[in-house]
């Protein structure tokens, strides 16, 4: 999402680390500069004005600008306002002590609000609570549909009353149902439109009433900009929201929503979507996010993907197949299964400082993992294991029973041979297998 404000951002640091001495004229420059390439991404006029504002008064200070290392000095000024800006730290879901805690969907058609109850539910499932996943949009009735589909997906119930027509007796029955015994997190998703209107607030507005949300959450398009902010504004006027999650933050849009909504609204963002799948729901942590919009990774990101795809006694399984030299096919299978359950490659890698730049033109083919595990398991379990005895008789009729061809074959052998050498260098001296606990591979 922040590529294109990124790379904008990174041209003008390149331009300050590249002087030893800078002069309040050059702070003036890269901060016009900065100026632009936030309105072009969409970001608050008034959002935009403050936040260069606050980098100007800090920027031009005596030790910045007579500090060794004046340009650094400035992006680390930036970084922190970033990070002020998006909301200093990570806000969660406030818990009632006394359960079950209710948390109420909104936002118009479109933005993702059904999906995105699914994927909090999953969330909090994976926590080890009880989630209920309640369908109280009755304007839609696919809406409901969708919800009790997206519960058997992720193995948790939805109670849905199809005939009713009142959201609020939906609702308040549905709090009761979970009161006794059905779960202890209630996730309401409620009615959306196209556009704003009075029935669809006087609407919320009474569920509200009912239910005593402990949590109120506006779903936003982060694709629509602007209008996503003008949108979040007008709810939480008139509705009065606790938190924003951002979906499609994995599209290209240029990131205003995401660096205006905390600003505008005063409501922080909890969460973000960042792709279609069920799982890809993460937790919104500013400074993360402020380090991807200039260039600088995110490692702990990445780290915990990792750590949530590989299980500890699985990894040590794998070291010790590796110190034994005993990796198989397939072994290799199953690592790229756990690679792409971590979501997309190149997300993946634009965590890794440094990375995202070098990907700007590089294509990756998610297709190939899937050619891979076809070819895999067109092998004979002795071929898996014993990769050596693949002749050219063999490689023909692993080809056709995968769909591919022996080029395609011979390709993955090689990239296999050259995967178990590259893991002989990784050993100690005293043939201790040195393997990062979060690698998945």
């Amino acid at each position: 999402m922040f590529d294109s404000l990124s790379e904008r951002l990174e041209g003008v640091f390149k331009k300050l680390k590249g002087r030893g001495y800078l002069k309040e004229e050059d702070v003036d420059v890269a901060l016009r500069e900065i100026r632009l390439a936030l309105l072009e991404a969409d970001v608050n006029f008034k959002v935009v004005k403050d936040f260069v504002n606050r980098v100007k008064e800090k920027a031009i200070g005596r030790d910045v600008l007579k500090s060794l290392t004046p340009g650094q000095q400035v992006v680390k000024i930036v970084h922190e306002e970033l990070i002020e800006l998006l909301g200093s730290q990570n806000e969660k879901i406030r818990l009632s002590p006394n359960p079950p805690t209710v948390v109420m969907m909104i936002g118009l058609h479109g933005s993702g609000k059904t999906t995105t109850s699914a994927k909090l539910a999953r969330m909090f499932k994976k926590q080890g609570r009880r989630p209920l996943l309640v369908a109280a949009d009755l304007q839609r009735p696919a809406a409901i549909e969708q919800l009790i589909t997206l519960g058997k997906q992720i193995d948790v119930p939805v109670y849905a009353q199809k005939d009713e027509k009142d959201p609020v007796k939906v609702a308040t029955e549905a709090v009761s149902e979970a009161r006794r015994g059905a779960g202890d997190i209630v996730i309401i998703d409620t009615a959306g439109r196209l556009h704003i209107d009075e029935e669809l607030m006087t609407e919320l507005r009474r569920v509200k009433e009912a239910v005593k949300p402990h949590e109120v959450l506006f779903v936003a398009d982060a694709m629509t900009g602007q209008d996503a902010v003008n949108i979040a504004k007008s709810f939480n006027e008139e509705i009065g929201i606790d938190g924003v999650i951002l979906t499609k933050m994995d599209g290209d849009a240029r990131g205003g929503a995401a660096l205006s909504i905390r600003h505008v609204t005063g409501r922080p963002i909890k969460f973000m979507g960042v792709g279609e799948k069920i799982d890809m729901l993460e937790p919104f942590h500013p400074d993360r996010v402020a380090s991807r919009i200039l260039g600088m990774g995110d490692v702990l990101s990445f780290i915990e993907k990792a750590q949530e795809a590989v299980d500890l006694k699985e990894a040590e399984a794998l070291q010790e197949k590796l110190l034994k030299e005993s990796f198989t096919l397939d072994d290799l299978k199953e690592q790229l299964k756990k690679i792409r359950s971590m979501g997309p490659i190149e997300n993946l890698l634009s965590m890794i400082p440094g990375m995202g730049k070098q990907l700007k033109n590089v294509r990756i083919d998610e297709k190939e993992f899937v050619r891979v595990e076809a070819i895999i398991n067109s092998m004979t379990p002795q071929e898996r294991r014993h990769p050596k005895i693949i002749n050219g008789s063999r490689k023909k009729r692993i080809a056709r029973g995968s769909g591919t061809s022996v080029s395609d074959v011979n390709r993955l052998l090689k990239q296999y041979k050259e995967m178990k050498r590259m893991m002989k260098m990784f050993k100690g001296k005293k043939g201790k297998f040195k393997l990062p606990r979060f690698m998945p591979f």
